[in-house]
């Protein structure tokens, strides 16, 4: 397909040392849950980045060493030539669509715990490790430094053997020992390593200059740095310690790539930074400094914005590590002129979660990310019908508009049919909740493509019955009929629900949104679902002006978001909104004006009051018209060779990422054998005996 040279600025070859990228988009470094665990997942996922147009391509972060263990998070090692081999699956994979391979070199400091090595963990100074658990890292001796440095020299040797065109210096995130050393907080030395910034940053400087001596011939370096920790004068910031460190090091290193810190800030999600493109205003001095190209990120998929930036001289190379995840194809979407196909990011943090859970990646926008080698998926392309066959697909949430959108992408002819007047099922409920607008474009990036297909009929305000799926004479239905939020307090603490809710306003998450501007005061927001919609509501109707009480029988609020980076930002939210919190107890029983809660821990009862009570708790999946079907079936009166089939939240309530994952496979498997099916599942990589 033919250029669209509106954008031809962002396909220009960029020189980095002695390597030359054939465009402007970088794919940076990110964890995937794959790495050393997955080699062959691994270069999978990463050569359909290259093929999707990123013109570099970089693995996550790769422990050095065996003091550098991160178990049980999965990432790539390379601490000596054994791993050399599965390294270079991954830059072959790369190589063959045109694109570079970098890699990040990590010794993750005191934040290695090494449970698997058992080493004892080293740091600047003598310091508790970096998560919880009752351990110490030890003060790194002047022995240790060299070592250290040593091994790093290696491992970038090991890394230029493995085929590598890029390799990383890595200060940032808090991750790496070159940052904490840094950090003042962290550096408390009194030798040539502490004290002074150029002291702090000396073992960086020789972290870069022994990595150029050692491979800088052949490969470019790139030096990843957090330029500010968003602390203020508590940390280091962009405008003074932060520009320091850039204007000490500007020519060393043959590529910036730029960022703030922590992770958490790094990659914050679109509910507490909607905005695109947020961390250029940290880092847009970084090319008045130095002569060097410059990569920066923000969750950037505007190509207009992409060009400003580079007009601006703001940035030579258009960094990405989600809006790649999400869209692998974005570079080329934008190369042909197909920006209306981009698969944007939503800053869900799904991806996040998957590393900090120690599993494969998967993505809510792009459900074939991690999948790419166990089940051969492909985010642009799907395998073709195999019969002349037409398809209903009851719902349009999730799962109903991924299912029938790549029904069609098969070939099939779809009748995708909803009870409402609207497409998009629980996407539209919770994208008109506060923070959370940008999850609406799961629905309108497959509603879009849906509406343009010949062979997708949509019925809306359309009830469908068994009857009328006898009358349609239709042998394949997917039934994404969705769930229904419970409405007896029966949740993951309470399996015998709460008596007495008629004395009370007792309401689903959808009920209060519906009467949320009727709601009077003492409103009780019970979560016993701990994810993250409870959290959300309280904030949407604090912020509408009602007063709400939050009791969940968890320890904080919404523990899983801890996984998506997003907790302590939203107990800070509703703790300075003034939301008041309860924490530890469990609901039992409702009566006029209270809620009786009892203490997870002592069991004692408390007395909370209440008049309205919102019940965040489980969900029921709407399964009627699906046990209806397998009745009729069973007594004769439907065609019992029909394909019917239960997907999303109706067969089993998750996430979103879950619902389109679900949706996704159903179209995938249909007309599969069961056997091919049954082989895609137990696929898994297993290491040689040898």
């Amino acid at each position: 397909m033919k250029q669209d040279q509106r954008y031809g600025v962002l396909f220009e070859p960029v020189k980095i040392g002695p390597v030359t990228t054939k465009n402007r988009f970088y794919q940076v470094p990110h964890c995937s849950g794959l790495g050393h665990l997955r080699p062959q997942a691994e270069a999978a996922m990463r050569a359909v980045k290259a093929q999707g147009g990123w013109g570099v391509v970089s693995t996550q972060e790769s422990e050095i060493h065996p003091s550098s263990d991160i178990s049980p998070f999965i990432t790539q090692r390379i601490w000596d030539k054994k791993d050399i081999p599965a390294l270079r699956l991954i830059t072959d994979a790369v190589h063959t669509h045109g694109a570079l391979a970098a890699i990040e070199l990590v010794h993750n400091g005191y934040g290695s715990t090494n449970h698997y090595s058992r080493i004892p963990p080293m740091g600047p100074t003598n310091m508790s490790v970096d998560s919880i658990y009752p351990k110490q890292a030890r003060k790194m001796s002047k022995v240790d430094i060299v070592e250290f440095r040593r091994w790093h020299r290696q491992a970038a040797l090991n890394a230029k053997a493995a085929g590598f065109d890029i390799i990383y210096v890595y200060a940032g995130h808090h991750m790496t020992l070159a940052h904490h050393f840094m950090m003042p907080e962290l550096n408390t030395r009194n030798d040539e390593y502490g004290g002074s910034l150029e002291n702090r940053i000396r073992l960086t400087r020789e972290l870069l200059e022994e990595t150029k001596d050692a491979v800088g011939d052949t490969c470019g370096i790139a030096f990843r740095f957090a330029v500010d920790e968003l602390k203020g004068k508590d940390g280091m910031q962009s405008h003074e310690e932060g520009r320091a460190v850039v204007e000490l090091l500007s020519e060393l290193p043959d590529v910036w790539d730029v960022n703030i810190s922590d992770w958490p800030n790094d990659s914050i999600s679109t509910r507490f930074e909607p905005n695109e493109g947020y961390q250029i205003p940290y880092i847009e001095f970084v090319k008045k400094i130095t002569t060097k190209p410059v990569v920066a990120v923000g969750r950037l998929t505007s190509p207009d914005l992409m060009i400003s930036l580079i007009k601006r001289n703001i940035v030579d190379l258009i960094g990405a590590a989600r809006p790649s995840i999400a869209d692998p194809y974005l570079p080329n979407k934008i190369k042909e002129g197909r920006t209306d196909e981009i698969r944007e990011c939503i800053g869900c943090n799904i991806c996040v979660s998957c590393d900090m859970l120690g599993i494969p990646i998967r993505c809510t926008q792009n459900p074939t990310m991690g999948e790419e080698w166990r089940h051969g998926w492909h985010p642009e392309k799907i395998k073709a019908k195999k019969t002349e066959q037409s398809a209903l697909v009851v719902g349009s949430g999730p799962a109903g508009l991924e299912c029938s959108m790549q029904l069609a992408r098969r070939g099939y002819h779809v009748i995708l049919s909803e009870t409402s007047d609207f497409l998009g099922g629980r996407v539209q409920f919770e994208s008109s909740l506060k923070g959370l607008s940008a999850w609406a474009r799961v629905s309108d990036n497959r509603v879009h493509e849906i509406q343009q297909k010949a062979n997708i009929d949509i019925y809306k305000r359309s009830t469908v019955t068994q009857e009328l799926i006898d009358e349609l004479d239709i042998n394949n239905i997917f039934l994404a009929t969705g769930c229904h939020w419970r409405n007896d307090g029966i949740g993951r603490s309470n399996r015998y629900g709460i008596t007495g809710l008629s004395s009370v306003n007792a309401l689903t998450p959808t009920d209060v949104l519906n009467q949320q501007d009727s709601l009077g005061e003492s409103i009780v927001i019970y979560d016993d679902d701990q994810g993250y919609l409870a959290g959300v509501i309280a904030d949407h109707l604090n912020s509408a002006g009602h007063n709400i009480t939050f009791v969940t029988p968890a320890s904080v609020v919404s523990p899983w978001t801890e996984h998506t980076l997003e907790q302590e930002r939203i107990q800070t939210a509703l703790l300075n909104q003034g939301v008041n919190i309860i924490l530890n107890k469990t609901l039992f029983h409702a009566r006029e004006g209270s809620v009786d809660a009892r203490c997870v821990y002592t069991q004692r009862v408390s007395q909370i009051p209440c008049k309205t009570l919102v019940l965040v708790t489980e969900r029921l999946p709407e399964t009627t018209l699906y046990e209806q079907l397998i009745a009729s079936t069973k007594g004769g009166s439907l065609n019992k060779h029909r394909h019917i089939e239960l997907i999303g939240d109706a067969l089993a309530p998750g996430l979103i990422a879950d619902a389109i994952y679900s949706g996704h496979l159903a179209a995938e498997n249909f007309e599969t054998p069961e056997i091919e099916i049954e082989r895609a599942m137990y696929m898994r990589e297993i290491p040689s005996l040898k």
